[in-house]
C-alpha cells in the first residue's frame, strides 16, 4: 500500500496547534496591578517561550513557502506528447464521473477522445494527441484526488505542464481543454518538422554537427538520450553525419521546442493571455523557471516560452530533489519520465499511474526497480 504509506504523515496542522497551546500555557494570568502586561510565571521560561516561538515561526515558513522543502515530499509529474499509447484511458470508462467528463470533452472538441484513442493514425496527429493526453491525465489526477491523494508539488513535460496546472488548481477541466484545443490547432498547422531520439551517441560529435547544420536543434538536456528537432531535411542531414546506436522517431508532426515554433508561439500567446487563471493551490515547477512558484504571470510566460525552447527535464528532476521531494508519481501513459528520473536521481522513489488498476484504493503500486 505504497501510496497510502506516503500519505499517512498529514498531522502537521495538529502538531502546530499543540505547540501553540503549549507555548500559551507558559504565560499565566497577570497578577493584580499589571493587567496590561503578561505575567511570566517563571523568568527562565522566557528563553523557553522564545525558542517555542522561533520553532513555530520556522515551522510555518517551511510549510507555507513555495521555495522551501515541501510538507510530505510528494510530486506528481505529467508526460508530454509522444507518450501517448493506443487504447490509453479506456479503463476510465468504468467511472461515471469520467464518462461524464469525456462527454463534456466531446462537446468542446467535436470528436470522441475514447474513439481517437483507439485509432493509431489519429492519435499520432498533434491535433488529436494533445487533447487526448490532457483529458486522460487530468481524469487520472482527479481520480487520485477523489481517493484522498494530494501532491505537494507538480511538474509537467511540455504539454504535461497543462495537466500539472490543472492538478494545481489553475483552471477547471473545460478551461484547460479549450486552451489545449487551440494550442493543438495552432501547432498542427506548423507541419514541416521532424523529431527523433538518439541513444548511444558521442555528445561532442553531436554538438559539433548540430552547430554546423542549419535548422536542427537538440531540445533536451538528458545526458544519455538526445532529442533532435528540426526540418525533415535538416534532421536527415544530421543523422547522416552522426553515429548513434539507436534512432527512434517520435510521434509528432512538427519541430517542437525550436525557433521554428516562434510564429505559433506568438499566435497562442494572445489566447493564453486572455484566459483567466485561478490562484494556485499547489506550486508548479516549470522547465523554464526551475523554481516552484504559484505566480500566475510567471507560469503563463513559461507556457509560452516552452513551445520554442528546449525542455530541461534533467534540470527539473534535480530541482525536485533539491526541493526535498522524496516520492514522484508519474500520471500518464508509459513510464518515460520516471525512467529518465531513475538515471538522474536514483535516490527518488518512483511510481507510475497509467491504468485503472494502479489507482485502486488499497493497492500497493510498483516502483521502478
Amino acid at each position: 500500500m505504497e501510496l497510502e504509506r506516503i500519505y499517512l504523515s498529514r498531522g502537521v496542522a495538529s502538531q502546530r496547534g499543540s505547540k501553540v497551546a503549549e507555548f500559551n500555557s507558559v504565560i499565566a494570568p497577570s497578577p493584580s496591578g499589571s493587567a496590561n502586561r503578561p505575567y511570566i510565571a517563571n523568568r527562565p521560561y522566557i528563553i523557553v517561550c522564545f525558542l517555542f516561538g522561533m520553532t513555530i515561526a520556522l515551522n510555518f515558513l517551511m510549510q507555507n513557502s513555495h521555495i522551501q522543502k515541501t510538507k510530505n515530499n510528494i510530486a506528481w509529474v505529467f508526460p508530454g506528447q509522444s507518450s501517448q499509447t493506443l487504447g490509453m484511458g479506456l479503463d476510465l470508462l468504468a467511472y461515471p464521473f469520467a464518462r461524464a467528463r469525456l462527454q463534456q470533452a466531446q462537446q468542446i472538441l467535436g470528436w470522441s477522445v475514447s474513439e481517437v484513442c483507439q485509432d493509431q493514425a489519429q492519435l499520432s496527429c498533434t491535433l488529436y494527441t494533445q487533447p487526448c493526453l490532457y483529458v486522460v491525465q487530468t481524469l487520472r489526477a482527479e481520480l487520485m484526488r477523489n481517493q484522498g491523494y494530494q501532491p505537494d508539488l507538480v511538474a509537467g513535460y511540455s504539454l504535461g505542464e497543462y495537466a500539472a496546472l490543472y492538478a494545481a488548481g489553475a483552471f477547471d477541466f473545460a478551461t484547460g481543454l479549450h486552451l489545449i484545443k487551440r494550442r493543438a490547432e495552432i501547432m498542427n498547422r506548423t507541419r514541416l518538422g521532424r523529431m527523433v531520439a538518439l541513444i548511444g551517441f558521442d555528445p561532442e560529435q553531436l554538438q559539433q554537427q548540430i552547430l554546423h547544420t542549419p535548422n536542427v536543434w537538440r531540445v533536451n538536456d538528458d545526458l544519455t538520450i538526445a532529442i533532435i528537432s528540426g526540418t525533415p531535411l535538416a534532421v536527415e542531414s544530421l543523422l547522416a553525419k552522426v553515429e548513434a546506436r539507436r534512432v527512434i522517431p517520435l510521434s509528432v508532426s512538427a519541430a517542437f521546442h525550436t525557433p521554428l515554433m516562434v510564429a505559433a508561439t506568438e499566435e497562442f500567446q494572445q489566447i493564453l493571455e486572455s484566459t483567466s487563471f485561478n490562484s494556485l493551490e499547489i506550486p508548479v515547477l516549470s522547465s523554464t523557471e526551475l523554481i516552484p512558484t504559484v505566480d500566475i504571470d510567471r507560469l503563463k510566460d513559461s507556457l509560452i516560452r516552452q513551445m520554442s525552447r528546449p525542455v530541461r527535464w534533467r534540470a527539473v528532476s534535480l530541482s525536485l530533489a533539491t526541493q526535498g521531494i522524496k516520492e514522484v508519481v508519474e500520471i500518464g501513459p508509459g513510464r518515460d519520465l520516471i525512467k529518465q528520473m531513475k538515471r538522474i536521481c536514483p535516490e527518488l522513489a518512483l511510481t507510475n499511474i497509467s491504468n485503472l488498476s494502479q489507482v485502486q484504493k488499497n493497492l500497493s503500486l510498483d516502483r521502478v526497480a
